[in-house]
Parts: C-alpha cells; sequence; structure tokens
C-alpha cells in the first residue's frame, strides 16, 4: 500500500529534522570546523544620515508676455547667462506709444482746465480754480448789487420790479456757483483717472521689453522672431542655480536627528571622488504616509555652474546624535530564511542568534539592541556550515581585532 500526501506531508518536517541532526552530528564526528573569529567591540558613534535624492534650482520661473504685439528681437537664447533687468525679447511698441500721446494729450487738457501746468501738480485748494474763481466773482457782484437795489427799495427810491429781478440774478449766480464747483470735482476726480490711465500706459509702453527678473540661466527659449504673442503667453524659462537646492528623503526614524544649519556632504555620479559641502535649510513639517519619509532640503555653493538641476545625489548629514553601540564584521552576518544571524563561539561551540543589524561603519556593522555583548567572540568564515551546537577552533585574529578597536 502507497503511502497517501497527507502522510508524506507530515513526513517531511521531520525528515528535514532528522537530515539537519545528522548534518551536525556527521561535523561533530569529523571534528571540529576550522574558523575565523573576532571580538565583539564597543565604541561611540556620531550618527549621520544618509539618503538620496536630487538637485533641484533655487529658483525656476516662466517668463511671459503681458501685452500684445509682434516679437521684433529675441536677445538670449538657451544656457545664456542673463543679469537682473536685462532684455530678453523686444516686442513691437508703435501702437503703445500711440495710445500714451492720446492719453497725455487728454490729460494735458484737464489739467489746463484746473488752473495746472505740470502733470504731477494737484488741486490744493477747489476755490482757487479758474471756473471757481470766476463763478466766484459773478455771484459776488449779484450779491452786491441785490443789497444795493434792496437798500434803495427799503428807502423808497428804487422800485419794486428792480429789486426782483437783482435778486432772482443772485439767485441764479448762486446756483450756477454751486453748478461750478460740483463740475470742478468732478473734473479734478477726471484729472486722476487719467493720470492713471496715462500711469498704466506707459506700463504697458515699458512692457514691450520683457526682462529677466533676477540673475539667471536660460532654461528654454519659447518665443521667435516675428511670432506674434499675447498676455500670459510663455516668452522664456529661467533658472537659478547658485545656491542650488538638493532635496532628499530621510526616514521617519530620524526625525529628531536632522536641524537646520547641519552640514550635508554630498556625493554626484557625475563627479566621482569629489565630495561637495551644503548646508540643511528646510525640512518638511509633514511625513509621506506611503514612504514613511519626511524631505530635507538643503544649499550647495554652485558659483561655477557645474551643478545642475536633475543630478542624483547622495548625502551625508553630520548630527549631533551619539550613541554607544556594538560592532561586529561585516563578515560575521549571514542572511538566511529572511533573518541576519551571528554565530557566537563559547568554549569550541557554536551559539547561533538571530540580530538586527544598525549602521555600517567601515568593515564593521551594529548590531541594534541586544544581539550581543563586549567581548564575546563571533565566527567570521564558514558560517554555511555553522549552527547552534557546532564545534569548532578559533583562528587567531588578534591583529584585526587590535586594528578595529584603533579604529
Amino acid at each position: 500500500m502507497q503511502p497517501g500526501p497527507i502522510c508524506l506531508l507530515i513526513l517531511m518536517p521531520f525528515l528535514a529534522s532528522c537530515s539537519r541532526q545528522s548534518a551536525v552530528k556527521a561535523k561533530e564526528d569529523g571534528g571540529p570546523i576550522k574558523v575565523r573569529v573576532a571580538s565583539v567591540i564597543s565604541k561611540e558613534l556620531r550618527r549621520e544620515v544618509e539618503a538620496v535624492g536630487s538637485l533641484f534650482p533655487f529658483e525656476e520661473v516662466t517668463i511671459s508676455s503681458e501685452i500684445d504685439g509682434r516679437v521684433e528681437e529675441v536677445s538670449a537664447d538657451l544656457g545664456d547667462r542673463v543679469a537682473p533687468g536685462q532684455i530678453l525679447v523686444r516686442i513691437s511698441d508703435e501702437e503703445q506709444r500711440y495710445l500714451l500721446a492720446q492719453n497725455e494729450a487728454q490729460l494735458q487738457q484737464s489739467l489746463q482746465s484746473l488752473g495746472l501746468k505740470n502733470e504731477k501738480d494737484k488741486v490744493r485748494d477747489i476755490r482757487e480754480t479758474p471756473d471757481v474763481r470766476r463763478a466766484q466773482a459773478e455771484l459776488f457782484d449779484a450779491e452786491q448789487r441785490y443789497k444795493r437795489v434792496r437798500n434803495l427799495t427799503e428807502q423808497g427810491i428804487g422800485s419794486r420790479q428792480d429789486l426782483d429781478q437783482a435778486q432772482a440774478r443772485f439767485q441764479s449766480v448762486s446756483a450756477a456757483y454751486d453748478t461750478t464747483l460740483n463740475q470742478t470735482r468732478n473734473l479734478v476726480q477726471e484729472v486722476e483717472r487719467t493720470r492713471a490711465v496715462v500711469d498704466l500706459q506707459r506700463k504697458k509702453l515699458r512692457d514691450t521689453s520683457v526682462r529677466a527678473p533676477f540673475a539667471a540661466n536660460v532654461k528654454e527659449r519659447l518665443v521667435n522672431v516675428g511670432q506674434y504673442v499675447r498676455p500670459n503667453t510663455p516668452v522664456f524659462t529661467l533658472v537659478k542655480t547658485d545656491p542650488i537646492r538638493m532635496r532628499i528623503e530621510v526616514p521617519e526614524r530620524m526625525a529628531p536627528w536632522v536641524k537646520n544649519g547641519q552640514t550635508a556632504d554630498v556625493l554626484l555620479e557625475a563627479f566621482p571622488g569629489r565630495t561637495f559641502s551644503g548646508q540643511i535649510w528646510r525640512i518638511s513639517p509633514t511625513v509621506d504616509q506611503s514612504k514613511r519619509t519626511f524631505l530635507v532640503e538643503a544649499l550647495i555653493p554652485n558659483l561655477s555652474g557645474e551643478l545642475k538641476p536633475g543630478f542624483y545625489a547622495k548625502a551625508h548629514v553630520r548630527t549631533d546624535k551619539s550613541d554607544h553601540i556594538r560592532l561586529v564584521p561585516v563578515t560575521a552576518v549571514y542572511y538566511i530564511f529572511g533573518a541576519n544571524k551571528i554565530y557566537v563561539v563559547n568554549d569550541g561551540t557554536i551559539e547561533a542568534r538571530e540580530v538586527r543589524i544598525g549602521d555600517r561603519v567601515g568593515d564593521d556593522v551594529e548590531i541594534a539592541a541586544d544581539g550581543v555583548s563586549d567581548g564575546e567572540h563571533v565566527a567570521t568564515s564558514q558560517l554555511s556550515k555553522l549552527e547552534t551546537g557546532t564545534r569548532v577552533i578559533a583562528e587567531n585574529e588578534a591583529a584585526r581585532n587590535g586594528a578595529r578597536k584603533a579604529d
């Protein structure tokens, strides 16, 4: 009778266990395994944050036209360095000049009506304007005539008809004076409105010259001579790259370590063997919940312009965080079945321990938590042949351990 599948499944773990025990027994029967060993050492370690990211321009802006017109001149192109205020594009200004002349003429006409000569002059007292002074003189004359006729009439010398005529004229001139005051006030407001129109038209005339807002490099030219542009038509993209920004993603557990003002040593694939120095200046207040990281920005001087936005960067940020840690050689850690193990040598016998590793320090690696103790010895060779209970003979690595402690 053949054994069924269920029986085979039950027997498999037992067979595997027997096989492992047989292997260990075979090692014991064959004598101890010769391995190299190293001591667990401890040291104070100043923590560094290692992260990767990219370079970004300090500023990037797309310059657009603010008026309609045909492009007459383009004075920069890809890669050019431009100064603040430098003209990038000239747009035909003929129409704008005509409109400005029209508005200025209208403003001068309104100023003359108020008795003003210069464009910046303003009415301090509305009663000093020509129209109001004339209306005021007519009102004074009509009032005096009315008073004289009234006195004559009261003395029986003047006629009632003359008094009525003088009174009617006085009232008419008084109403005309009020009307003149209101008209002059409106004219003053009209002058202010026309002055604003002139200022706006002058701005439009200036806008025919598109200028660089700051010192930058041309990333992209988006317009050609002869092209008709409208307001908000992009004409240039500029980037400022001195200093240049490096943006990296830092694990959330390191949030207490990173602070503004810390130094960052930056390595770039484009410049192997060189280290650039930057300084942390921006830290994101939030953590990306999907990555469990937060953004950190550093500024790197880039006077020569050799660093370009988009470069891949690797950063080492020196922090103020210091810890007392235990180290073993990298060769003492064996990754198997999803776990990291080390093999501690006790009186010629192996004790396998599952550990959690931390930062790498040169040729050593940190063993986190309580995986090992100071002074213990770990195997650094033949790891695939070791298991708890395996008998070993340790080779002398005193020289190597001394060099590690000196580091």
